[in-house]
């Protein structure tokens, strides 16, 4: 299978790892971002976007089976494309955030729909395969905390809460993380120090798994965080808020704990480290394991195109003289929109843009 692959950004570790893991199964991914950047506060504008339409139209010209649109305010573009069936995954923020209600029409249009978790699903109110974001489990796995905590140069006397996070992310709520931890460090006699992972590469994250006593999340909102996953791989225990699927993932991690106040949040934390126990989370990472992921992604991209096929196969010829004359129609469009992204797009025909 061939799959274009849409996404803001090519260098996410969940994506990547997904696209990897894809190509393990022998099947091939072509990956078209949005242009400009984005920063931990910041999003792109609406200039990225209308410039990332003419290199999806482009692009979706190709031998493709389907288009996968990864995350949400990718999925109206990959509609907008006239010959290839869509796939969308919806990651969290792009359901649960102030632009959720794009996802959300968007998937409508879809010929299926990914979500990272049971509660994405409730939220979302329609049909979907749940199928999260996948761990390496060669990568994260269990290591002597000793070693890591040297590597890092940590103090090997005090206990370290992780926070997987940087500090300026608003979402993420470093704040109350600090807050918490702080309480800690006071009612304990071994000192407690909050550690981040501040431009930590993914790679390193291990050694810092391996290295902290617990994994602290004070997000304010999740989808299916990768990090509470590598952690279980780690065995490394988590606190967190009730976000995502993190009660879902840690149902059965003993010690781990999902809470709501600041209060509970700080009793888990200090009854952790006060015990100085790794978690059985190992046990339960099997279900998020990078390969099972691509297989259930595979299944899925399957059915779509193998229903496609069985719907379009009877009227092939004239689907063909359609696509010849939606291609001429489409380049030409791809040309205006890259000149003139602006007056261009007002003037495409919404029909025949997410016409099959």
């Amino acid at each position: 299978m061939r799959i274009l692959q849409l996404a803001p950004q090519d260098d996410s570790p969940p994506f990547e790892l997904q696209v990897r893991a894809l190509e393990a199964r022998g099947i091939e991914c072509t990956t078209v971002t949005v242009p400009g950047s984005v920063g931990p506060n910041t999003s792109r504008s609406v200039v990225d976007y209308l410039r990332f339409h003419p290199a999806v139209l482009r692009e979706s010209f190709g031998s493709y089976d389907l288009v996968h649109a990864n995350y949400g305010l990718t999925v109206p573009f990959a509609l907008a494309q006239p010959r290839l069936p869509v796939v969308c995954s919806l990651w969290g923020s792009d359901l649960d955030g102030e632009l959720g209600w794009i996802s959300r029409h968007a998937a409508r249009f879809c010929e299926a729909t990914i979500v990272m978790s049971e509660r994405m699903r409730h939220s979302l109110g329609r049909p979907a395969h749940v199928i999260p974001h996948g761990v390496d489990l060669d990568v994260f796995r269990p290591q002597p905390r000793s070693s890591a905590v040297a590597e890092l140069d940590w103090d090997p006397d005090a206990r370290h809460v992780l926070f997987p996070y940087k500090p300026d992310r608003t979402v993420k709520h470093y704040e109350r993380a600090a807050r918490i931890v702080e309480a800690v460090d006071d009612a304990c006699a071994t000192p407690v120090t909050l550690q981040t992972a501040e431009g930590v590469p993914h790679e390193r994250m291990s050694t810092y798994m391996n290295a902290a006593d617990c994994l602290l999340l004070t997000s304010r909102r999740e989808g299916s965080p990768n990090v509470v996953k590598e952690a279980l791989a780690c065995n490394l225990p988590v606190v967190s808020t009730d976000v995502g699927d993190v009660r879902e993932r840690i149902d059965g991690v003993v010690p781990s704990a999902v809470c709501e106040t600041d209060g509970a949040l700080r009793q888990a934390v200090q009854t952790i480290v006060e015990r100085g126990e790794r978690s059985n989370g190992r046990a339960q990472a099997t279900e998020i394991d990078a390969e099972r992921m691509a297989a259930d992604l595979e299944a899925v991209y399957r059915s779509v195109a193998d229903e496609r096929s069985v719907r379009t196969r009877p009227h092939a010829d004239r689907m063909d003289e359609d696509r010849v004359a939606d291609e001429s129609e489409n380049r030409s469009n791809a040309d205006s929109i890259e000149s003139d992204p602006v007056t261009a797009l007002r003037t495409v025909d919404r029909s025949s843009r997410i016409r099959r």
